[in-house]
């Protein structure tokens, strides 16, 4: 039976390039983050829906910014093995052959609320070179749009190239 407290969790912003800005409508975006034991260092928690090349696990630096009275990322210092994939659903009938592929290959996701933007966490242990392939054929059919936003290093050596920007 687990003794011990729950992990206390804080909030750190990450400042988005103009373009992200553009789209997300947001100039930022916050993420739940888990201490750890370098100082000024912390343990990403969830999946971004905007900011790139962060993913669930990964460590990285902030800093105090006094005048926001938060904390801010300075720079990346560890991936963690998880990768970042987002989708955009252009096609509501395609939700629920999404959600029963992603349970497949045993991913979470967050969704936006707008529901049709979805932030998927790719555990290391997961083949995402079958993952991408089904991913690829419901946007090919025009049902979702795909942006791999954080890759790990097991999952990008499985794969032969990177996603064209769409």
């Amino acid at each position: 039976m687990p003794t011990g407290k729950p992990e206390r969790l804080y909030q750190v912003v990450f400042d988005l390039p103009d373009e992200t800005a553009d789209w997300a409508r947001a100039s930022s975006e916050r993420l739940w983050t888990g201490k750890t034991s370098v100082q000024m260092e912390v343990q990403i928690r969830n999946t971004p829906f905007y900011v790139k090349g962060i993913a669930y696990g990964d460590v990285v630096r902030v800093k105090a910014d006094h005048e926001r009275r938060e904390f801010v990322f300075e720079e990346f210092v560890s991936e963690a093995g998880h990768s970042t994939v987002r989708i955009i659903i252009h096609d509501d009938d395609a939700r629920g052959t999404v959600e029963a592929m992603l349970c497949s290959f045993d991913c979470s996701w967050e969704i936006d609320t707008t529901g049709c933007l979805w932030a998927i966490d790719v555990p290391p242990h997961v083949d995402y070179s079958s993952m991408r392939a089904a991913l690829l054929c419901h946007a090919d059919e025009g049902k979702i749009g795909i942006e791999e936003g954080a890759l790990a290093r097991v999952h990008r050596d499985r794969l032969g190239s990177p996603l064209p920007d769409c």
